[in-house]
């Protein structure tokens, strides 16, 4: 055995795969008969893509998303075949490896459409795509004034053998109902320009997790989730995982690496932006910014140590920071929760993007590598 092998983590992300199948198990429910495309980018939102995407295929997920080549080609090497689009690219990409590797391609652009189409020719292969309208983000996606253009181009090419256009897509700002229902109204004018340049793409998506959940008339044909799969709320306004029927499905958990008593008046970490008010106890948490908990929630995070919640105690720093326990007998090695399932008694990722002035979906996804991951259930 290596000597320096750490058999027990003092930092540990622990990522429960059945909790993965039984979200999107759920939502599948919920949405159907539109299909569900499960998005694993970002490693997963932080959670380890090729085995979410196992356990969401395993939950019903017919297909999955990714935000670029290289993390479509890395699910391939990982022994997934099943269909998975990637959507936003580099300017300089190269398409023929993905071509060969069957990844459907995200178009935002009349440029990546040709080059697609050039690349096609060099793989001797057919590629797959579906055409991505911008319907109010402004971000990637075929400007409107260029629909017609592009919907055109795109039948002109299919013809031609050297696409398919199996998809067309857009997102949602998901900022009223109001706006929704006009960027809605805007893709069903692309679709209906896309069929009369002689399109007929199977799939139509348009809704993430908070439109699909929330906005019927927006699931189409498939549904495109993400932070649903992870049993994290999308809405930002107190609804909670429980009360979608999810799970969190990350607990990130630490030790107590040193306990020590202060008197009122120390100051603890840098800065002294936190004084003892009063007698008591500070317990040392290996964990800081370098792991991604963020500096921004110094003095207002809680963690979990022993089924009680308890405060941060200053500044997050690198590597570290502390928790006043107060009165509570606390020990080192005593498991320490910093969020997770609040069924379990642990604060949520949403409450840790609370205290930081962020979202829980930033949260999940910053966590970074130092922190092992450690994935149970699943087949």
């Amino acid at each position: 055995m290596n000597p320096r092998h750490v058999i027990s983590p003092f930092r540990e992300a622990l990522i429960d795969l059945d909790a993965v199948r039984e979200n999107v198990a759920a939502i599948a429910r919920t949405v159907a008969p539109a299909g569900v495309m499960a998005v694993v980018k970002a490693d997963a939102y932080g959670h380890g893509a090729a085995q979410v995407a196992r356990a969401a295929l395993a939950g019903g997920a017919a297909r999955l998303g990714v935000a670029d080549l290289d993390e479509a080609l890395a699910l391939r090497d990982a022994g997934i075949d099943a269909p998975v689009l990637a959507w936003l690219h580099d300017p300089a990409a190269r398409f023929e490896t993905a071509i060969v590797h069957d990844v459907d391609l995200g178009v935002s652009s009349l440029a990546q459409l040709e080059a697609m189409a050039d690349a096609a020719v060099s793989a001797g292969r057919v590629a797959n795509v579906h055409l991505k309208l911008d319907t109010g983000l402004s971000r990637n996606g075929i400007p409107r004034v260029d629909w017609d253009e592009a919907v055109a181009r795109a039948a002109a090419i299919e013809a031609a053998g050297r696409v398919h256009v199996r998809g067309l897509f857009s997102h949602l700002a998901n900022t009223s109902p109001e706006e929704d229902a006009a960027q809605l109204a805007a893709f069903l004018d692309g679709a209906a320009a896309a069929e009369r340049a002689g399109l007929s793409p199977e799939l139509r998506h348009l809704a993430s997790t908070a439109a699909a959940l929330r906005v019927p008339e927006a699931r189409l044909d498939m549904v495109r989730i993400g932070i649903g799969i992870y049993g994290v709320p999308p809405f930002g306004d107190g609804t909670t995982a429980a009360d979608l029927g999810l799970r969190p499905v990350m607990t990130l958990r630490g030790r107590v690496a040193a306990v020590r008593r202060v008197e009122p008046g120390t100051g603890a970490s840098y800065g002294h932006t936190w004084r003892a008010s009063r007698p008591t106890t500070l317990a040392l948490v290996p964990l800081g910014y370098a792991d991604g908990i963020p500096r921004q929630a110094s003095g207002r995070a809680e963690v979990a140590i022993g089924g009680a919640r308890h405060r941060i105690a200053g500044r997050v720093a690198m590597d570290q920071f502390l928790v006043d326990v107060g009165e509570t007998e606390v020990a080192v090695g005593d498991e320490v929760v910093l969020f997770g399932d609040p069924a379990a008694g642990a604060p949520s990722a949403d409450d840790w993007g609370d205290a930081a002035d962020t979202i829980g979906y930033e949260i999940v996804t910053r966590i970074g590598q130092r922190v092992p991951r450690t994935h149970i259930g699943g087949a």
